[in-house]
């Protein structure tokens, strides 16, 4: 059971990305002894209440209503109110509009505070197999091809794990830009996390790709990108791409070398480019 009345104020409650028993005590206490439940849909939250036998009032707060909600919250938690900020599934504020509410509380000085727990972030981190001490957490890539990747040209060189949220329909198109833009990097695409068909899939960018050439999967996604390799466009890339275009052309060679390499096809093809320009002419060999 809860301990009753709770002080007036925010209270950012995780719940499960899947498996219900991943709930924990304080965050069932939590929401049965709130005033008010702010959530992203009334229904999802509703069905977690029902399994957690939690009789509580919901209200939506969503990006389409926040700005208008916001306020209202505001007051009620003034006024002494205590309420519950939770999302579909996992911590709230990860892609979602939460943080413009802790920040309006704490500029009216009212109590904020977190429930930690489940986190798509964190499971699908540290099931991948790939370096954990520094990450980068991207978000959802652009649904359009083009914002998509310039958005990976933007974090290509960023020296840390990368990690990522992805629709299953856009699963196979993203995973192709990623190994045309990142490189034949090592990486972990993680699907319905903690659930009963959970699975983790690991390879390079382009051998996952090519695993879903078929057809995207079902479920929630997680893609987990290694950071760049240690070996960079350097001495060594460049004599092998002065032997590559010794038979192939500037485009082809780049492509070559960035797999044998481990760098970006962008960085090379750069490279491939610059020492191409540097090549005598045979007029004058």
């Amino acid at each position: 059971m809860g301990e009753g009345k709770l002080e007036g104020g925010l209270y950012i409650v995780a719940t499960p990305i899947g498996n219900l028993r991943d709930i924990t005590f304080r965050a069932a206490d939590t929401l049965r002894d709130v005033d008010l439940i702010a959530c992203e849909d009334t229904r999802m939250t509703g069905r977690l209440l029902a399994a957690l036998d939690v009789d509580a009032t919901l209200i939506a707060y969503h990006e389409h209503n926040a700005e208008r909600s916001r306020p209202r919250l505001i007051m009620r938690m003034q006024r002494g109110e205590s309420i519950a900020l939770v999302s579909d599934a996992g911590t709230p504020l990860i892609s979602d509009p939460g943080y413009k509410l802790v920040r309006a509380c704490q500029d009216a000085d009212i109590l904020v505070t977190v429930l930690p727990g489940p986190s798509a972030v964190m499971a699908g981190l540290v099931l991948s197999g790939l370096p954990t001490d520094r990450f980068q957490f991207c978000g959802f890539p652009p649904s359009r091809r083009s914002a998509r990747r310039r958005m990976l040209s933007g974090v290509a060189a960023i020296g840390a794990t990368l990690v990522f949220f992805e629709s299953a329909r856009r699963l196979p198109a993203c995973l192709a830009d990623m190994a045309d833009i990142l490189g034949p990097r090592e990486a972990s695409v993680a699907r319905e996390l903690t659930k009963l068909h959970e699975e983790v899939r690991r390879g390079a960018l382009d051998e996952l790709a090519r695993g879903y050439e078929d057809g995207p999967p079902k479920g929630e996604v997680v893609i987990i990108v290694a950071p760049p390799g240690e070996v960079a466009v350097d001495f060594d890339v460049d004599e092998w791409l002065r032997g590559a275009l010794e038979d192939m052309s500037v485009r082809d060679a780049a492509t070559a070398v960035a797999v044998e390499a481990g760098v970006s096809r962008r960085d090379a093809y750069r490279r491939a480019l610059a020492i191409a320009s540097e090549k005598p002419d045979d007029a004058d060999s």
